[in-house]
């Protein structure tokens, strides 16, 4: 079979199409014949250098995957015809942590697009045992807008059931980018009153018919003065002052000191979004108010079905968020997303 791909020469390299011989897959892999992928920022992060890739360079980039198997191997013929999502991280199912239940730290794990090569292609070849199979209806949806699941949809999930958000809580969502704009849609539908912040009006307008019950634009407001103002609305709304569970999902070293600094006695804050800055934080805090904080990393493939059933229910929405792009066009649009000039999460198809 003939395939051909994108890859990265070197950060910051133009992508350059390139076609290969697809390898027969191994008993425990699929070859994946690409509907759609979506680009992330962390795409953008490794083909700009400001974060090294696992794998060396030249490399395909991409990891929010939607396809059809077209050729699996012998452990996993009956997946061959089945239209799936591919997991952005992918472990390995057999090593210790695995085992212990801390399979988002497998050292072994596979991600596309970072680990080998992704799905800025017509076809990738992946480990088969976590691929996500969809129902032959998709309700409404083409397969290639399904592939933001993958991240966008699934990273936001697992934060918040990480966080044990329950019905009434507050949820605080800062940064309705990316993954912002589903982990607000995503606390409304555990029932969350969801409070989004952003910079970006437009985004936050938006947002109001998808989950947010209150907005707040922090634009040139420090920490201190954001933080005053979102107590004061939550107050106003007759909502608790403690418990909050709060997502940091801007990958802004602003964003992260804002989080921290909104955290009440006995509240939640998720670390969702990435960034190489260091923000500046009183760790003691933690201690002071007994509040907890974590990371999150990507999400694991047993959450998958079920965030499938939130989106073909419709509890999540997609379609006002993304936008479909010829994969031909991938040098122009990393370029737009470099300078913070796309508007809708784009999905890149063959």
């Amino acid at each position: 079979m003939r395939a051909y791909g994108y890859p990265c020469a070197k950060s910051q390299a133009p992508f350059e199409r390139r076609e290969f011989d697809v390898a027969k897959p191994g008993p425990e892999e699929a070859v994946v014949r690409v509907a759609g992928c979506g680009l992330c920022h962390t795409d953008i992060s490794f083909a700009h250098g400001d974060v090294q890739p696992r794998h060396a360079f030249p490399l395909t980039l991409g990891h929010e995957i939607s396809g059809v198997v077209e050729i699996a191997g012998e452990r996993f013929r009956h997946l061959q015809g089945k239209k799936v999502i591919v997991p952005a991280v992918m472990p390995c199912g057999a090593c210790v942590m695995c085992k212990a239940g801390f399979d988002g730290s497998c050292r072994k794990q596979f991600m596309p697009g970072n680990d080998g090569d992704g799905g800025f292609a017509s076809h990738l070849t992946v480990p088969a045992q976590h691929l996500c199979v969809l129902p032959d209806t998709l309700a409404g949806y083409e397969l290639a807008e399904l592939s933001v699941i993958a991240d966008a949809v699934t990273t936001p999930y697992q934060s918040i059931v990480r966080s044990n958000l329950k019905p009434g809580e507050v949820a605080i969502v800062i940064g309705t980018g990316g993954i912002g704009t589903y982990g607000v849609q995503i606390a409304k539908a555990f029932g969350a009153h969801v409070v989004a912040v952003d910079i970006n009006d437009e985004k936050l307008t938006a947002l109001r018919d998808y989950g947010a019950s209150v907005t707040f634009n922090c634009a040139g407001k420090d920490a201190g003065q954001s933080k005053k103002a979102i107590r004061e609305m939550v107050k106003q709304a007759g909502l608790p002052d403690f418990g909050w569970k709060i997502f940091e999902m801007s990958g802004t070293a602003a964003g992260q000191e804002l989080a921290f600094n909104l955290i009440p006695p006995a509240g939640t804050m998720a670390v969702v979004g990435f960034t190489m800055d260091i923000p500046k934080v009183r760790l003691s805090n933690l201690m002071a108010l007994d509040a907890t904080c974590f990371g999150n990393w990507g999400c694991s493939p047993r959450h998958y079905p079920a965030v499938v059933d939130l989106v073909l229910s419709g509890k999540i929405t997609l379609k006002p968020f993304i936008q479909r792009h010829p994969l031909t066009e991938i040098n122009a649009l990393f370029e737009l997303a470099h300078r913070g000039q796309l508007t809708r999460r784009a999905i890149l198809v063959p």
